[in-house]
């Protein structure tokens, strides 16, 4: 007999889609967080980053208007941003986030849970049992052991957004989302940013061409880009400040540095050896296509098992898991074979599904490439929102393999292309939906409307085509 049907550890995403589907299947949960409810993505990661980006948006705003005449500075609520951030992730957390687990035991703030066998678990004195386990412990800031890097104070997620002010200055070490996404917010908050990437452009898994309008844009705003480039070591100073040396012998000086280099798996903690679940050589939790360990009793979802490092496919891996855990084995899915949209919530937005050219020209896939730019379209031109493009990659016969969208709203938009995607629909499917107008969405309408312009091109359609018209159907 066990004291629960379901044990989570862990209550970010992950955690908290397995404990509420539960609850409300009518099933005992008991779910243990060390931290806080809501875990990284709520309280020190997608959420405050995205707070955080709106306040330096409005910033951003108010400060062309005052250079063009029609406003005033200061920007009052940046004086006070970070304290904003937080007031309203306690209201979050208090009023909304721990309400919807009414039903579950929560096991807060107690310490870490570490295993006894495949279905104990001890936290601080007490030891729990459960039918399932689910771990959604999810992963920790990556930091590179640079040269120096103990003898600084620098900042990762877990603590920007306790900061008390915008620094001066800063130095971002990493070219993904989380830097790039902190790089512009604290660049139109009034901070001078180097951003510091070892590859030779940012967000260099995305599309060639909407790193290059994010770079153009992050130049214009004054961010200086420091691609192709090593730090090799760190060093504090006298007066405060801290120094980073790059391998090219440039020296940069900054108050503040904030690691944003990826994430990194540690679970030796946990014990996981006790009950039968092994890790790989990244440290990232084992499972099969059902999200089983090598106990079929104990789930690893979200990032603890490093497949799509999000929040939703985090969410989607628990919903997923838990139906796994009911179902009988020819009714259980395959988590792999949902599509995974994303966003990089720069200014502008930069998001993409499926398999994009670097992954479609590594498996050596034949693809089509066709493409529609917001330059070309009124709304966008009317909206004064030209920047960005939306580019759909397709098979030969039309099925859609994967999209990339640049610009304002890219976020909303790509959402249809990952049904496409996991519906295996191709170019038809879309041209033939009717699309609100004029939305920025109606471009998703216009770009398969312009693959199907490109397929009808040539003279022997024209005469197949004019001789079906003639014969008065």
């Amino acid at each position: 007999m066990y004291d629960y049907d379901v044990v989570c550890i862990g209550m970010g995403p992950a955690g908290m889609a397995v404990s509420g589907m539960a609850s409300a299947m009518g099933l005992s949960v008991c779910s243990i967080e060390k931290n806080k409810v809501g875990g990284e993505c709520m309280n020190v990661g997608c959420i405050p980053s995205k707070a955080l980006l709106q306040i330096a948006r409005h910033r951003h705003f108010t400060t062309q208007l005052a250079k063009m005449g029609l406003g005033e500075l200061p920007f009052p609520e940046v004086l006070d941003a970070f304290g904003r951030i937080q007031s309203h992730l306690k209201y979050i957390g208090d009023n909304k986030t721990v309400r919807m687990f009414d039903k579950v035991e929560l096991v807060l703030g107690e310490g870490g849970a570490e295993f006894i066998d495949g279905h104990t678990v001890k936290v601080g004195a007490r030891e729990i049992t459960g039918r399932r386990i689910f771990i959604a412990t999810g992963t920790r800031p990556m930091v590179l052991p640079v040269a120096g890097i103990d003898g600084i104070d620098y900042l990762t997620n877990e603590s920007v957004f306790h900061l008390e002010k915008v620094p001066q200055s800063m130095i971002v070490h990493g070219g993904g989302a989380i830097a790039c996404e902190m790089a512009q917010a604290f660049s139109r908050l009034g901070c001078k940013v180097y951003l510091v990437q070892r590859s030779d452009h940012i967000l260099s898994q995305m599309d060639p061409e909407a790193a290059e309008i994010v770079e153009k844009k992050f130049v214009a705003e004054g961010i200086e880009l420091m691609t192709g480039r090593l730090i090799t070591s760190f060093k504090k100073c006298e007066d405060g400040m801290i120094e980073a040396v790059t391998d090219k012998g440039e020296t940069i000086r900054a108050e503040k540095v904030l690691e944003a280099l990826g994430r990194a798996h540690d679970y030796s903690s946990m014990k996981l050896e006790k009950a039968g679940v092994s890790v790989n050589k990244k440290g990232q939790i084992r499972v099969n296509k059902y999200l089983q360990t090598d106990n079929h009793d104990i789930y690893a979802v979200g990032d603890c098992n490093g497949h799509y490092l999000f929040s939703h496919s985090a969410m989607h891996q628990g919903m997923i898991a838990l139906m796994n855990s009911l179902m009988p084995w020819p009714f259980k899915r395959d988590f792999k074979k949902y599509a995974v949209p994303y966003t990089v919530f720069t200014d502008p937005q930069v998001s993409g599904v499926g398999e994009l050219p670097p992954d479609l020209e590594s498996d050596s896939i034949e693809y089509e490439t066709t493409e529609a730019y917001y330059s070309d379209y009124g709304a966008a031109i009317a909206e004064e929102i030209p920047e960005g493009f939306i580019k759909i990659y397709t098979s030969k016969t039309a099925k859609i393999l994967g999209a990339s969208i640049v610009g304002e709203n890219s976020g909303e938009m790509i959402n249809e292309w990952g049904l496409a995607v996991q519906k295996k629909m191709r170019m038809t499917d879309i041209m033939l939906l009717q699309h609100s107008f004029p939305t920025m969405g109606f471009l998703s309408k216009r770009v398969a409307e312009i693959w199907m312009m490109n397929k009808v091109k040539p003279s022997w359609i024209h005469k197949i085509c004019r001789k079906l018209f003639h014969m008065g159907f």
